[in-house]
């Protein structure tokens, strides 16, 4: 099974709030979220690294919330739903902002040779986590702890103060939980060799 075809189905299970059709029909026919790179030069930086990246998140943060201490001390619930959600959508920003394009790299042996990378243009500079919030929010409607999961997913990484970043994470932990996941999925599962 493709990554596209594995999004596709984990959506179509879990996802079913009004506007869940619409959102996957823009997904799937109304922009390159499927062969889009994660990022220019870093984790994901392939055609259709973006589809991987947020099966990636998808999983860890499963995964990370089934643990028993996030359930029995931290009593942490969250529908099959909302993690689909947060996790499958939480980088949608990214989409129409990578053009494939070349660079120059020194070879050991000294010499010039151009290599395939990504050149990053966002045409609606709007920020990271509150464009992803915006343009699901554009097609179906979140929680406010779904939203401030995706707003906040970078963390500490992320240019927010923070200040802010440990008040999301205090009101809403789901944001920590997928932000873990995010960081999971990027300096492990994705990272460079």
């Amino acid at each position: 099974m493709s990554c596209k075809e594995e999004f596709i189905e984990i959506f179509k299970e879990n996802v079913t709030r009004p506007g869940a059709d619409a959102m996957l029909d823009y997904l799937t026919n109304k922009c390159d979220f499927f062969t889009a790179p994660a990022s220019a030069r870093y984790h994901g930086a392939h055609e259709g690294g973006l589809c991987e990246h947020s099966l990636n998140v998808y999983y860890c943060l499963k995964e990370y919330l089934a643990r028993e201490r996030v359930q029995e001390l931290y009593g942490l619930h969250y529908s099959d739903e909302t993690i689909a959600l947060v996790s499958l959508l939480h980088d949608v920003c990214k989409i129409g902002c990578y053009t494939p394009g070349v660079r120059n790299v020194k070879g050991s042996d000294g010499k010039w040779t151009q290599v395939p990378t990504y050149n990053f243009n966002d045409p609606m500079p709007y920020g990271h986590g509150e464009k992803s919030v915006y343009v699901v929010n554009g097609f179906l409607r979140l929680t406010r702890e779904e939203a401030f999961a995706i707003r906040y997913h970078m963390g500490f990484s992320g240019n927010e103060d923070s200040r802010q970043v440990g008040n999301a994470f205090q009101m809403y932990p789901l944001a920590f939980c997928l932000s873990v996941a995010d960081m999971e999925a990027t300096y492990f599962l994705e990272k460079e060799e």
